[in-house]
């Protein structure tokens, strides 16, 4: 497994790469969730190419850059055993050298839900994801469902821009009780995590009031919200039944189907999560 640490060391190592290259930006501090998007990747191309770098544009002042989970060392094992063909790990002045002054924004799917939490957020996420286009310049990509804002975000912004790489979205991969896997969820104490389970049996209530027929999405909201009362350690910050592709707040469900989004700290801990509704 080839080890990039500079812009120049990946631009020499793509200009040799033969066939198809998929890759899946992290920010490290692997789980079985960026794993699966490894395998993925790793079916459907020829090389694969992982990057690790902890972005700081996208956390706000009061979020945790300095505190997120780190362990190259483990990741870099872990990627070598997935059979990762390269992977680049940039210092924060490759990617944003001194007097860096350009940003991507993406208008309208930023308008609410993470947006409203966290102002700036997706700004740096489009910038940063960009840039990695640009560097490694694959033929797909690979990003999770559970940062559903973020995976709608991005296909808009390559629509927009006319970047010719194909986005893939993979399903969640969840925990036995049902909680996605999060770097984040490195922060939760025993308790917290045993409360933790609560967004999913939130998200669950949905789903069972969608399969027994309910349409209206403020009943789907509040059964959502019922659940996530009902855990004393959970503080909700969001609950919402959106328009899959438009993230519009719905009325009413149709044809198109829902997606269900939350944002619940449990303690000190941001944790997100999300369900479709519908056949899609």
């Amino acid at each position: 497994m080839e080890r990039l640490k500079s812009v120049e060391a990946m631009a020499r190592w793509r200009r040799t790469a033969a066939g198809s290259i998929g890759f899946v930006p992290t920010m490290g501090f692997l789980h079985e969730g960026h794993l699966s998007l490894v395998r993925r990747a790793r079916a459907e191309n020829q090389s694969v190419v992982v990057s690790i770098f902890v972005n700081p544009t996208q956390f706000g002042p009061t979020e945790d850059f300095t505190a997120y989970p780190r362990d190259l060392r483990r990741d870099l094992a872990e990627l070598d055993r997935e059979g990762v063909t390269a992977v680049f790990i940039p210092s924060l002045d490759a990617i944003y050298p001194a007097e860096y002054s350009t940003y991507v924004s993406v208008e309208r799917l930023t308008e609410r839900w993470e947006s409203a939490s966290r102002p700036g957020h997706f700004r740096g996420v489009a910038t940063v994801v960009l840039k990695l286009f640009n560097i490694v310049r694959p033929d797909r990509a690979y990003f999770g469902q559970k940062d559903y804002q973020q995976l709608q975000v991005v296909r808009q912004m390559i629509k927009d821009l006319n970047v010719p790489i194909a986005i893939v979205g993979c399903p969640i991969i969840r925990e036995p009780d049902g909680l996605a896997m999060s770097s984040r969820n490195a922060y939760l104490s025993f308790g917290e995590r045993q409360a933790a389970g609560v967004l999913y049996r939130a998200l669950k209530a949905a789903e069972e009031r969608y399969r027994v027929g309910e349409r209206n999405a403020e009943q789907i909201r509040r059964a959502m919200e019922d659940v996530l009362s009902a855990e004393l350690q959970a503080q909700t910050d969001y609950v919402a039944v959106a328009d899959p592709e438009t993230l519009e707040p719905l009325e009413r469900i149709d044809e198109r189907g829902a997606v269900c989004c939350l944002a619940v700290r449990i303690g000190k801990t941001r944790l997100i999560d999300n369900l479709l509704l519908g056949a899609r």
